[in-house]
């Protein structure tokens, strides 16, 4: 297999012992979470939950290789992904609704959680893909010296629904190689109603500027494999629910015409879905392809 030893950022970090600083920071914080814009207040370190579901320590729904990520990240050897259970978001439609609304899998401690990203590296994985990390930051950065210390030497995805904080994504500067958010909704309106998320898309848009800040557009190595950088993923919604052409534009016109953007074509009615009749569909051929032709109108031309 082709690998070779990377010195990527957080080895730096870790190093100079800023990656341990930026983890005690973050523990901190769950003292009276305000991980997230949710900003639950509860005091987590105690095994308090807020809106996510999940306590002092992380849980994890299953980690193995993935292949159905996009092509950048699976590559030959597949992408190495951690799902982790509990979320904060509250997608009506969501299509992993068992994990995601819920705190069922493995409760791990920082070792456990570091071997599990050794072993996805062990896999041949070209990367450790953290899925849903929003709400567990702090329980990430916490594991991540422990693993650094035993040889993880892969670029680290974060893999989030795009409802971050901006603040505390600046304690992932440097720790995280490739952002991976959705732009779900190019309205707040949308965001309260299908994700319960109130001021989505406000929080999307500095998150995507902050995310794009330290990472810059996609880059990839010889192999087409990314190394560094932003890929954006955005699902069509049926009835334009998601506001498709407010996101394009603003990632071509604010962030660049040459960002990564993954414009999705699978979306289903799932879990609570029926109980909206606008949401009772799946997209139609004339609905995406909409949506392409306003991607490449605004000039935008990678990942879809």
């Amino acid at each position: 297999m082709h690998r070779e030893e990377l010195s990527l950022p957080y080895h730096r970090l870790h190093r100079n012992g800023e990656l341990a600083r930026r983890a005690g920071a973050a523990l901190e914080i769950l003292s009276r979470c305000t991980l997230c814009p949710r900003r639950c207040g509860v005091s987590r370190v105690k095994n308090e939950t807020g809106e996510c579901r999940i306590g002092r320590y992380a849980v994890v729904s299953s980690s193995a290789p993935h292949f159905g990520e996009e092509p950048p990240l699976v590559g030959m050897h597949g992408s190495g992904t951690i799902f982790f259970s509990g979320c904060n978001l509250h997608c009506v439609f969501c299509q992993n609704s068992e994990i995601s609304q819920s705190a069922l899998g493995e409760t791990v401690r920082p070792e456990r959680l570091a071997s599990l990203m050794l072993a996805v590296q062990d896999y041949g994985c070209h990367n450790l893909n953290l899925v849903s990390p929003t709400h567990v930051v702090a329980q990430i950065l916490e594991a991540l010296p422990l693993a650094v210390e035993k040889g993880l030497c892969v670029p680290i995805v974060y893999n989030s629904g795009g409802y971050d904080s901006p603040e505390i994504l600046k304690l992932l500067d440097g720790v995280v190689d490739i952002y991976m958010p959705d732009a779900k909704y190019g309205s707040n309106i949308e965001g309260e109603t299908y994700s319960q998320a109130s001021g989505y898309w406000d929080w999307n848009r500095a998150v995507l500027r902050e995310m794009h800040r330290q990472v810059g557009v996609l880059e990839t190595d010889e192999r087409g494999i990314a190394r560094r950088g932003l890929l954006i993923r955005h699902l069509v919604l049926p009835n334009g629910l998601a506001r498709s052409e407010n996101v394009l534009r603003f990632i071509a016109e604010e962030l660049s015409r040459d960002s990564y953007v993954n414009i999705m074509d699978q979306y289903r009615p799932c879990h609570h879905a029926d109980s909206y009749p606008e949401l009772r569909r799946g997209i139609t051929a004339d609905e995406f392809a909409r949506v392409l032709a306003c991607a490449r109108s605004l000039g935008l031309h990678r990942g879809f």
